[in-house]
């Protein structure tokens, strides 16, 4: 009788264990899921707020007869083509990834040839509006970057787990799928090219 006893309180105590092992794996790749996303939406949150910054740089720089009219469309047309790209927030994939940064990357590269140009306009320089929304791009491109890392940092933490035996046996079951990453961008290595105008 005691044997008995012996024996279920161990069929017990295994599936307990089996249990509370497959619940951590679980939770633990929930969390790094969620760790993800919640990552990705600060990478959206730092884009939309370039976005919002562009209407007054542009506004203000329009000002300024004499600016040339080419650098600002190129501005306007790479925000418009930006906000044109759809992506999945839950569960950007490698090809949305990509397309969205080449549509980013148009609109840092226009803007970084606006910035360039301005100084031929010693005026425009010097106007407050435009120091502080200048002031305000640069800290955002700068928190684009740390948003994008920490996305892809926590893309690699989570991809690690999901692809370790036996994670990757109840990834699969629970259909918590792979995170696409940010690639550097091959343009990234190259300055933009900007010419001036001889001034006569």
């Amino acid at each position: 009788m005691k044997k008995g006893y012996i024996v279920l309180i161990a069929v017990i105590a295994f599936f307990l264990i089996i249990f509370v092992w497959v619940k951590n794996t679980y939770n633990s790749l929930v969390t790094e899921d969620e760790n993800v996303t919640a990552s990705w939406h600060q990478v959206e949150a730092e884009y939309q707020r370039r976005m919002d910054l562009i209407p007054n740089l542009v506004a203000t720089v329009q000002g300024y007869a004499n600016f040339e009219k080419s650098t600002l469309t190129d501005v306007i047309n790479a925000r418009a083509n930006a906000t044109k790209v759809t992506i999945n927030s839950d569960h950007p994939d490698q090809a949305s990834l990509q397309q969205l940064q080449q549509a980013q990357s148009q609109v840092g590269s226009s803007l970084s040839r606006l910035l360039v140009t301005v100084e031929q306009y010693p005026d425009l320089k010097a106007n407050q509006s435009f120091l502080d929304l200048q002031a305000q791009l640069e800290g955002t491109e700068n928190r684009i970057t740390v948003a994008r890392n920490r996305f892809n940092d926590a893309a690699q933490d989570f991809d690690t787990h999901v692809r370790r035996f036996p994670a990757n046996i109840f990834a699969g079951i629970f259909g918590l799928q792979y995170r696409a990453y940010f690639e550097a961008d091959a343009a990234a290595s190259s300055a933009p090219k900007v010419s001036f105008p001889n001034n006569k």
